[in-house]
């Protein structure tokens, strides 16, 4: 025990809060959305970019940054990409047009895609000595992503209402720096020899990023239009190309062989829909309250405060003890359908609604779904790896959560735009419009609580084992 950090679990705080505010910025603007568009001149087509430009980066170069950590050193990792979040977030909050402000996006989402990883990396360094209390921190810092994710939606209101949109930005810049002076508290990880796969990082981002391009202008240009088949093909080669690459190269960014890990397909699959369906649901839900019931952006952020109450109570305090007595399995089943039945209920919204008869239920039994599902969808797909791939099992997880989101988003607002979102001031066919995409979402989750019930190997006991393993031990199957 001689090796063991006395201040872990300042540490943790640290890092834990990295991982709240990389998250976070995937939902703080979900508020500021109406008041930047008016600024900037998004259409309702568009906004999605604010969302989208940040998610895409950050998804496709989270094994970049994961490699990187692993080359440099995550301590420099995490420092570096502190610094880049900190320049993205001065650029979007210093932004005059709609362009600008998408670049800045882009650039915060450079910044957490070094973050995130790294943070994992250190994680692992600080609790490697004990894996129950590795369990116990991976816990705390696995609540803080979907907290970070509901909790950026009341602080953007808050923001909005009682300063400015650019604030929701702004904040990061002294956060940022509270970070990097903290980091002194973070171990030193040594640096070691490698290559970086850049080659197959440029395929990955640049195919899912022309995937979700060509879902966003398919509704404008025709699903069956030369462009739109053009851009899936191109999306579907480059993304064949990753896949190619990672087995030619002598260091991939993915090593094809982590698949064998048991339940690591079907963990991230389920990872997928989740965020293809919790994504979707909070942006609609956003502009359902704003631009529907006319709620100012402060209100539409409390309205979704009970939300995180629930999701942070049963993330810390329940789903840990129920995945210990159940396992992985029917928790993410069964909270993928229990997402999709609060959907469902939302997609019954009317243009006369009201919060406590429309919204609040809703979106409590959706919350309650995915407080269920998150965490044991984390675990499931890292349990069976090994030590040496514990990290690259983390990136992938993050990276298929974060792709969901951003094909997800990109569908159902073609959805939502097709039933006649794009009316504003039109509260009904707005109404229909919010509606139809919360019943594709509703779909999603669905699937993806059947697919696991059906697909996902059963595995009472990973929580326990993995808990009871000795250090660098692989969990059973």
């Amino acid at each position: 025990m001689s090796n063991v950090n006395p201040r872990r679990w300042w540490a943790l705080l640290v890092l834990a809060t990295a991982q709240f505010m990389v998250i976070m910025d995937t939902s703080i603007i979900g508020v500021a959305l109406p008041e930047m568009q008016k600024d900037l001149g998004f259409t309702q087509g568009e906004l999605q970019w604010v969302f989208n430009a940040y998610v895409i980066v950050f998804g496709g170069l989270l094994l970049l940054g994961g490699r990187l950590s692993d080359l440099v050193g995550a301590r420099k990792i995490f420092v570096t990409g502190w610094a880049v979040m900190i320049a993205g977030s001065v650029l979007a909050a210093a932004a005059q047009t709609a362009w600008v402000e998408i670049a800045g996006r882009a650039v915060q989402g450079v910044g957490g895609a070094l973050i995130a990883p790294s943070a994992m990396t250190l994680l692992m360094m600080l609790f490697m000595h004990d894996p129950k209390e590795l369990g116990k921190a991976m816990a705390l810092y696995g609540a803080a992503a979907p907290a970070g994710g509901t909790a950026g939606v009341f602080l953007g209101g808050v923001f909005t209402e009682w300063a400015a949109w650019q604030w929701v930005f702004i904040i990061y810049i002294p956060i940022g720096l509270a970070t990097l002076a903290a980091t002194k508290l973070l171990p030193e990880v040594g640096s070691r020899r490698g290559s970086v796969d850049v080659l197959g990082a440029a395929a990955v981002t640049a195919g899912l990023a022309l995937a979700v391009f060509a879902v966003v202008r398919a509704p404008e240009v025709g699903w069956g239009s030369t462009g739109t088949i053009l851009q899936l093909a191109g999306a579907a080669a480059l993304l064949v190309l990753f896949f190619v690459i990672q087995k030619s190269v002598r260091e991939p960014l993915m090593p094809l062989s982590v698949w064998r890990v048991p339940r690591l397909g079907s963990a991230n699959l389920a990872m997928t829909l989740l965020g293809a369906a919790w994504i979707p649901m909070w942006y609609f839900l956003n502009l359902y309250l704003q631009q529907v019931l006319g709620y100012g952006a402060f209100a539409s952020g409390a309205a979704l405060l009970p939300m995180t109450v629930l999701l942070m109570i049963f993330m810390t305090a329940i789903t840990s003890r129920l995945m210990m007595k159940v396992g992985a399995k029917p928790l993410i089943g069964g909270g993928l359908l229990v997402l999709a039945a609060g959907l469902v209920w939302l997609a019954a919204v009317e243009p006369t609604g009201s919060f406590l008869v429309d919204v609040l239920p809703a979106s409590l039994v959706a919350a309650l779904g995915m407080s269920l599902a998150y965490i044991p969808a984390m675990i499931a797909a890292m349990s069976g790896a090994p030590q040496e791939q514990a990290g690259l099992a983390s990136g992938i997880v993050n990276t298929t959560y974060n792709v969901g989101s951003a094909l997800g988003l990109a569908a159902l607002t073609a959805v939502a735009m097709s039933q006649g979102a794009d009316q504003l001031g039109n509260l009904p066919k707005l109404t229909e419009g919010f509606s139809a995409a919360f019943v594709g979402a509703a779909i999603v989750a669905a699937v993806g609580g059947v697919i696991t019930l059906l697909v996902m190997k059963g595995d009472k006991a990973v929580a326990t084992e993995a808990a009871a393993a000795p250090q660098g031990e692989k969990v059973a199957a």
